[in-house]
């Protein structure tokens, strides 16, 4: 027995009505990605970004307060998009700190050295 037009009708229109659904669903809203970006915030605040690169963390904290409020208001490509650029910005905090810390740990270690070198070469004689 062939299926009649009637019957095939029903199941398609239901596939086509689940897939139409499916598609209009939005995305969640971006908690994962603001938790992240707090998180750097934090991370680059522990690595005394606000002495040595108050700029850049400052840039992610107001990315940050932006993102928390556009997910408020129910921008949620808004504030996926500030809370990205909150981490990034956070991130580069973190490696300006960083890379101040270590020049100063560099510098202070040349110093030793030469003091060193300085000492032995004045016992030698």
């Amino acid at each position: 027995m062939t299926a009649s037009f009637a019957q095939i009708r029903l199941p398609l229109l239901a596939a086509v009505l689940a897939s139409g659904l499916a598609g209009c669903a939005s995305t969640p809203p971006p908690t994962g990605e603001l938790s992240s970006a707090q998180q750097a915030v934090m991370r680059a605040a522990d690595a005394d970004a606000d002495q040595y690169a108050p700029q850049d963390l400052n840039a992610a904290r107001t990315a940050l307060s932006a993102a928390q409020a556009a997910l408020s208001q129910g921008k949620d490509e808004d504030a996926r998009r500030l809370a990205l650029a909150a981490a990034a910005e956070a991130d580069l905090a973190y490696a300006h700190s960083r890379e101040t810390l270590t020049q100063a740990e560099l510098n202070q270690r040349r110093t030793e050295v030469t003091e060193l070198r300085n000492r032995l070469q004045g016992g030698d004689r």
